[in-house]
């Protein structure tokens, strides 16, 4: 089977995505990014009970994928599942509007137990000069206060619960705390406010397992006067590694059908060179 994961996803898998149109299925897509934040749990994502991602692993962020609107049916099995008969999660429903913008977490609650959650990322319109923060807690773990500069900007916020700023564009060096502290259980870590960029921070993991992480999200082209429905750029930042960039598949791609039309065009020059000779 072939291994897709965040830092690469293939062509395949955007054909076998986008293959599965629900019956409802509207002529406008919806965009739809897929981050695995339950830890210690290899697994694989069946849509629509057809294998979409193989061996997606902790930390791993899919996407973006273009999908008809419509409910798709998803489940989450371990990597050595046979079919998607018995789900380590779900089967769930989600429901893609036409035009919207959403995140599939698989994650823990706050009890420690497997779940799913859809997000809807607010795309709307930016102020020139500015970006949007949101903060997704989806961690084992109590509520949450989220500090910038050592002051709590996000206070009490809970499993499975979201909150968004829109902040001046910057650097911000964000960390999180039990709510009512200071005493960071995650981070600091900079994350970068960009203008007109949703940027998306996520603590998942479990606190009592000390496998609490922080990932990073961007969803671009919100500027004041945006081109169409923001398609965004999926990104990882773990708090103990380098920062990834995904979604290069399609620089790759681009390249590849650039060197194909070079290769094409000296061909023929070469040929129509010899003919005239």
């Amino acid at each position: 089977m072939k291994k897709i994961v965040a830092a690469g996803i293939g062509a395949g898998a955007l054909i076998a995505l986008g293959g599965l149109a629900p019956a409802n299925a509207a002529e406008d897509a919806a965009m739809l990014s897929v981050l695995h934040g339950v830890p210690g749990l290899t697994v694989d994502v069946y849509v629509n009970d057809e294998l979409t991602l193989d061996d997606f692993e902790p930390g791993d962020l899919a996407g973006p994928l273009e999908l008809p609107a419509g409910t798709y049916s998803v489940a989450i099995t371990a990597s050595d599942a046979a079919d998607a008969s018995e789900p380590a999660i779900g089967p769930v429903d989600l429901p893609l509007e036409a035009g919207g913008n959403y995140t599939a977490a698989a994650h823990l609650d706050a009890e420690g137990n497997p779940t799913a959650t859809l997000f809807t990322n607010d795309v709307s319109e930016i102020a020139a000069g500015e970006g949007r923060l949101t903060v997704r807690h989806v961690a084992a773990a109590p509520a949450v206060d989220v500090l910038a500069g050592g002051e709590a900007v996000i206070s009490g916020l809970e499993n499975p619960d979201e909150q968004t700023l829109d902040l001046p564009a910057g650097t911000v060096e964000a960390s999180v705390a039990a709510a009512g502290t200071t005493d960071p259980v995650l981070g600091p870590a900079p994350v970068d406010v960009a203008e007109g960029t949703l940027t998306i921070v996520y603590a998942w993991g479990s606190l009592d397992d000390d496998t609490l992480e922080l990932a990073v999200q961007t969803v671009t082209g919100m500027h004041s006067s945006p081109d169409g429905v923001p398609a965004g750029a999926a990104g990882l930042v773990a708090t103990n590694a380098p920062e990834q960039q995904f979604g290069m598949w399609a620089l790759v791609g681009v390249g590849i059908l650039a060197a194909i039309a070079l290769t094409a065009a000296a061909t023929r020059a070469v040929a129509a060179s010899k003919a005239e000779r």
